[in-house]
Parts: structure tokens; C-alpha cells; sequence
């Protein structure tokens, strides 16, 4: 059986029946509990928070968001974002609590810097990992995603994202972008070994209240596995800035382009070699 987001974008595939489809089965709807409340475990949030939905679809973890007792931290407020109007136009039809935001993930995460405590995403980052026309690619989109819920995060926030890669490729290519914009990361994985096994990234942006970064959110926990990378921004003691037209600068501007979704030639024994211009 393909994977949807092998056949159709996601705007495409999420048409007014699927999404119909997606919201009133029984099943689904377990599931997506399910995972929402492992989610909501792993961000233990002390308080009513500010809280983005990501790949919110028609509200059925937002739902969930607006209904934890004050007892366990709630209720939360929050934002949703889905690239699928057809998802969109059924959470306004179940007059769900959150705000609604039409938008591509792929694209960015368009709020202001530092506008959310928390942010929680099931079943939408998979999607990031196909390339949908010639001119992106799925390390570009994955980039600006990361970096775009980076700095929509406040100094000590966290994100959850629960996601199904297709193989160990896209694990470490999704875990990777996330470290490289800047998140402390940890995997953890429920159910491993089994058909329904389920990945959690569970993100860390430093400072604030947070202690021990990603180590102090995962703290006993078992089967998690710690990601470790360098932090943005963060540069070599008595490193040289290249200079125009050499090598580095050359693939340095290369990795930008491919950070921004472009397609960009490989690189070859060729790539910088200053051209020597025959006599006129």
C-alpha cells in the first residue's frame, strides 16, 4: 500500500471527500488522541500556554488542546496551520477553539519571533520530505520549516512533533535540519519493532526556564535516543571568512541555495577552479 504523500501534495491530496474521510472515522480519531496526548506528555506544559498546531488538519488535536483541565496544566490556547483548505474548512464547520492559518509548512512558519510556548505537530512533517516541482527540494523545504518554528518559539519553548519516515534516510534528514536551525533534538520511538510504531521529535530551544536542555526533557525516559549537533550560528574559534569566488565561498553559497529549496549542481573536482582565459 503507497503512502499518501507518495501519490499527491498534500493540498491535493486532503480534497474536500478525504478530508471528510480523515475526520469522521473512528479509528483515525483514536489514534490521533493518542498520539496528541503522548505529545502533550512530552512537552509538559505547567500552564495554560500559547500553542501551535502544525499540520492542524480539522482540529482533532486542537480539541484536545482546549480541553486539559486546569489540573494538568490547561486549557491551552492555540494556532492552527494546515497547507489543506478542504481540513481547514471542516475545523471551522466543528466551530473549533483555535485560530486558522492557510499556509505551506514547506514555506516557513510566518509569526512573530518568540509568539508561542509550545508548538505540536502529528502526522504532518513526513511530508516536508518529498520534493513537489523541479525547482525545490525536500532539504530546502525542511530548512525553512525548522528555522521558520525556531524563531517562532520563546527562549526555553519546545515542539513535539510526531512523524512516519518512510526509512532511515528521512529520519536522520529530518532530525538534521532540526539541529541545524538551532533545536536541542531527542527521537524517542513507542512501539519499536512493531507495524505501529510511532517516532516523537521532541525539540528544545535553549535558555528561558529550561534545564539541561533536550537531556532534562528526556530524563528517564527509555528508548530515546539524544541528537546531538552544533548550535546555529555557532563558529569555529579563528575561523576565516572566505573569500569571494574561492572554493568555500563557492560551496558555502552552494548550501545556502539548497537550504533556500533550489537545485544546485553537485559538486565536482571542478567546482572552484580558477579558469585560465587563453591569450587574446
Amino acid at each position: 500500500m503507497s503512502r499518501p504523500e507518495d501519490t499527491l501534495p498534500p493540498d491535493l491530496f486532503y480534497n474536500d471527500a478525504e478530508s471528510r474521510k480523515y475526520t469522521t472515522s473512528s479509528r483515525i480519531q483514536n489514534v490521533q488522541v493518542e498520539m496528541t496526548n503522548r505529545a502533550l506528555e512530552l512537552l509538559s506544559l505547567p500552564s495554560p500556554s500559547l500553542v501551535l498546531d502544525i499540520g492542524c488538519g480539522s482540529g482533532l488535536s486542537g480539541e484536545i488542546l482546549s480541553s486539559v483541565p486546569p489540573s494538568a496544566g490547561g486549557p491551552h490556547i492555540w494556532v492552527g496551520m494546515d497547507i489543506s483548505a478542504s481540513m481547514l474548512d471542516i475545523a471551522l464547520q466543528r466551530d473549533v477553539e483555535g485560530d486558522l492559518l492557510l499556509a505551506d509548512i514547506g514555506q516557513g512558519v510566518p509569526f512573530r519571533a518568540g509568539a508561542f510556548d509550545a508548538a505540536i505537530s502529528i502526522s504532518a512533517v513526513q511530508w516536508l520530505c518529498n520534493a513537489e516541482s523541479s525547482d525545490t527540494s525536500p532539504q530546502g523545504r525542511l530548512s525553512r520549516f525548522f528555522n521558520g518554528l525556531y524563531a517562532s518559539l520563546r527562549r526555553g519553548g519546545r515542539a513535539v512533533c510526531q512523524f512516519y519516515p518512510k526509512n532511515e534516510a528521512q529520519r536522520v534528514m529530518v532530525s538534521a535540519a532540526a539541529i541545524k536551525a538551532g533545536f536541542g533534538a531527542g527521537i524517542l520511538e513507542d512501539g519499536t519493532g512493531t507495524k505501529n510504531a510511532k517516532l516523537y521529535l521532541v525539540l528544545t530551544v535553549g535558555g528561558g526556564d529550561l534545564r539541561g536542555g533536550i537531556e532534562g526533557v528526556v530524563e528517564g525516559m527509555e528508548g530515546v535516543d539524544v541528537m546531538k549537533g552544533t548550535r546555529r550560528n555557532e563558529k569555529k574559534r579563528g575561523q576565516d571568512t572566505a573569500s569571494k569566488g574561492s572554493k568555500q565561498w563557492i560551496m558555502q553559497k552552494k548550501e545556502q541555495m539548497e537550504r533556500k529549496g533550489k537545485i544546485v549542481k553537485n559538486n565536482s573536482k571542478y567546482t572552484g577552479r580558477r579558469r585560465i582565459r587563453p591569450p587574446t
